[in-house]
């Protein structure tokens, strides 16, 4: 998700839908008038909505300490660049170290930016890219941290970090997840199908993807037992030695 000032696609109206020939629409409140149990319906949706989807949401839309924000001001490289967000919500860079972006809404991010940088020169021209702070780890190529799009959706964010090596098991992905009250919430994702289901969802900042091991029946259980069994042998093979020894 990006936010431009001035001159921005939406600011021109390029990332709105597009419009068709409106002669053959009717008004859409003409069109609910006509079907008025559908709107009962849709009022009962809406009211019904759980209340963790809305926080979801909320967090969603805002930064948190950890994440970062990639900063591309016109004709200005000192101003522009990658910048992790400080604990108190500001840029932890000696620039902007008075410009709160998170903990805000992305709009509010983006007027405490313009105004910073109207200090310098009238109406900048700049760019600014949220990016949230995920961990992949487990059976990929490449674990680790990634600063991600918050568009980015958490098949994709496997593929980033290298996809699902040969080990790996693609049918139980595992999310976790930490709600807005601060507990920690388990997502189950099946990757062989990363077009439906969950493997569609977003990911959130501080969204924790891992990816185990498969099972295996060899490796999981025959070679345990036998370990075990070799080491009880081991142990009898010694007390008999023993044994003989004293004798």
């Amino acid at each position: 998700m990006r936010i431009l000032a001035r001159g921005s696609l939406w600011g021109h109206g390029l990332c709105n839908p597009r419009r068709g020939n409106q002669a053959h629409y009717l008004p859409l409140s003409v069109r609910f008038m006509r079907y008025p149990g559908a709107v009962a319906l849709l009022a009962v949706l809406a009211f019904s909505a759980p209340a963790s989807a809305q926080n979801t949401q909320g967090a969603a839309s805002m930064l948190l300490p950890g994440d970062s924000v990639r900063v591309v001001v016109w004709r200005r490289p000192e101003f522009s660049g990658d910048f992790v967000v400080a604990p108190n919500g500001t840029i932890t860079h000696p620039l902007y170290r008075a410009v709160t972006v998170g903990g805000v809404p992305f709009a509010t991010a983006e007027a405490n930016l313009r105004r910073f940088l109207s200090r310098f020169e009238e109406n900048p021209e700049f760019v600014l890219e949220p990016l949230v702070r995920i961990s992949v780890s487990g059976e990929v190529d490449r674990p680790r941290v990634y600063a991600l799009r918050p568009e980015t959706s958490i098949a994709e964010a496997v593929g980033v970090a290298g996809g699902v090596t040969r080990d790996g098991n693609r049918d139980r992905v595992r999310v976790l997840r930490t709600e807005a009250g601060g507990q920690t919430r388990e997502l189950i994702v099946d990757l062989n199908d990363p077009t439906t289901g969950a493997g569609r969802s977003p990911v959130l900042s501080g969204d924790q993807i891992v990816v185990d091991r498969k099972r295996s029946f060899l490796r999981d259980v025959v070679l345990p037992v036998l370990g075990v069994v070799g080491s009880v042998a081991s142990i009898a093979l010694l007390v008999d030695r023993v044994g003989r020894d004293n004798n």
